[in-house]
């Protein structure tokens, strides 16, 4: 590959700003890098045309549809992330492009975000942050995680890591997954329906776009519940949401993850709502470690060779 220079587009425009390792180790390894230049997420039109003769892409959230993929000479697809949702799996089949992601590398980044905005709604941190720095003294009474009902829908790696951090404090977990059963994972094991009503909190952490949590769902919820979506942004109603919080049936929400990004929409009204802009990865560690396995992965992935997270 050193000889003959192929080109390769990375697509995260923040990747290697922490560390300039995983760019370096594409160099090495005699690649073109070629760079997102709009500091955003690519759009269709601006992949295609960034993808012109490129042979393989460190890809983020960008649209990867059978016709982006059909108009390019790609032969390799490196996720940085863990989710597969942006990338269509059956025309890079058929198209003969290998795709591999970082299933692992976001796990515990995820989990302890969830874990924080937790316990920042339920003790009103970031509203007592505000008022204070208002030039208010403004106590407000908080509530415990420990023996709270929390319902995990979605049980893979990060899912299952939720489960972990907040068994600690003494919850007692449901688990919603069609795929899996009690002996499976050592909670009972629901459906969407059985579980809302028991759960104070609801955690997403689900694959897909499919909507999750619509204008059914949500009725089914126990007032005073909390959802956190650090998943996708499809799988909520964000319209539903808002009604509910309007009403004063939830009790909160932490967000990480939107219909449209950036989100400007109305969830920014609510104080009892805590806002993050799609950063469950974004903790140093983790970044770092994502951006290298994929670096690693594409770098094989163009030398024939099977990467770390073969899809």
């Amino acid at each position: 590959m050193s000889k003959t220079r192929d080109r390769v587009l990375v697509g995260p425009s923040s990747f290697g700003e922490l560390d300039s390792a995983p760019l370096d180790a594409l160099s090495a390894a005699g690649l073109q890098v070629v760079r997102n230049p709009h500091g955003r997420t690519l759009t269709k039109d601006e992949v295609i045309d960034l993808l012109d003769g490129v042979l393989g892409i460190v890809a983020g959230l960008e649209p990867l549809d059978e016709e982006v993929l059909a108009k390019s000479e790609l032969r390799v697809v490196s996720r940085c992330g863990s989710g597969m949702s942006n990338v269509d799996l059956d025309a890079a089949k058929r198209l003969g492009i290998e795709v591999y992601s970082t299933p692992d590398g976001p796990t515990e980044a995820v989990a302890e975000l969830t874990l924080g905005a937790l316990l920042g709604l339920l003790r009103h941190v970031p509203r007592m942050d505000r008022s204070l720095r208002g030039g208010k003294w403004d106590k407000r009474m908080g509530a415990q995680l420990q023996g709270k009902t929390v319902a995990i829908v979605g049980y893979g790696r990060i899912g299952r890591r939720v489960a972990e951090v907040m068994q600690s404090f003494d919850v007692d977990i449901l688990v919603v997954d069609p795929l899996l059963d009690e002996k499976d994972v050592g909670y009972p094991v629901m459906t969407l329906d059985e579980a809302l009503p028991r759960a104070d909190i609801v955690s997403l952490h689900l694959s897909g776009e499919e909507q999750v949590l619509g204008e059914r769902e949500f009725g089914l919820l126990k007032d005073g519940a909390y959802i956190l979506n650090g998943a996708r942004g499809g799988i909520v109603d964000e319209d539903c949401l808002v009604r509910r919080l309007e009403s004063g049936k939830l009790a909160g929400a932490w967000v990480d993850t939107f219909d449209t990004e950036p989100y400007e929409g109305p969830l920014t009204r609510f104080d009892q709502v805590v806002l993050t802009p799609h950063v469950g990865s974004y903790a140093r560690e983790s970044r770092v470690a994502l951006e290298m396995e994929s670096a690693r992965n594409l770098i094989e992935g163009l030398a024939g060779g099977k990467g770390s997270g073969r899809d």
